[in-house]
């Protein structure tokens, strides 16, 4: 009996081994399973917060959006009833820079174009007939000013840039119908009147070419 033992103990002892395997591989699966699915949960997590924010943004973005667009823009000047004759003479406009009246057949280029010269109003205001914003200064403006003004003007369809001397301030924002001051590039009006003015409901000609005019 004792030489049947010895001789079934290798066996036994292998059966053994081969369980203890066993059992260890399945606590690495079971161990995998649950990393793997902790994970995806936490991927999924991260999506959904990531597209919640996105989402929040993007719904921040709008209402601020549509809040600057119904807001009235602190310290605008406003003209009605601007004639919209097509004249090849210089105006007398009754302000400066004009922001509406009579004006040349052919608009100036507004596609985000930045003039360092100063440009015939009568084709700028055409321009502004078309829903251009336009940005003037005078050489008091600072030239970091200027810089991040123009950088704004060539992002942005629809707006034009040029330097007017004999303005009444260094910096102006001109639309049909519409003019503001404003202290620097930074002032929160400069974001505000483009957001409003650009194709706003200002203008007399909406969707009308801001390129094919003339070109400094």
């Amino acid at each position: 009996m004792a030489s049947a033992k010895k001789q079934n103990t290798p066996a036994a002892a292998r059966r053994a081994k081969l369980e203890e395997a066993r059992r260890k591989e399945r606590a690495r699966e079971r161990r995998s399973r649950i990393i793997t699915l902790t994970a995806s949960v936490a991927v999924i997590a991260a999506l959904v917060a990531g597209g919640g924010y996105l989402m929040s943004a993007a719904n921040d973005k709008e209402e601020a959006e549509v809040e600057a667009k119904s807001s009235p823009v602190q310290g605008e000047r406003t003209w009605d009833k601007l004639s919209q004759n097509h004249v090849e003479k210089k105006v007398d406009y009754p302000m400066n820079p004009p922001v509406g009246g009579d004006h040349n057949p052919v608009w100036m280029n507004c596609d985000a174009d930045v003039y360092t010269k100063a440009i015939p109003r009568e084709n700028a205001v055409h321009s502004l007939e078309h829903g251009a914003v336009w940005v003037t200064y005078t050489s008091k403006a600072k030239p970091a000013d200027i810089k991040k003004l123009g950088e704004r003007v060539e992002a942005t369809p629809y707006s034009l840039m040029s330097p007017v001397e004999d303005q009444a301030a260094p910096l102006l924002l001109s639309a049909w119908g519409k003019q503001v001051t404003v202290t620097s590039a930074t002032d929160a009006r400069v974001a505000q009147f483009f957001t409003k003015y650009v194709q706003g409901p200002q203008t007399p000609e909406p969707g009308a070419a801001c390129t094919g005019g003339v070109a400094q």
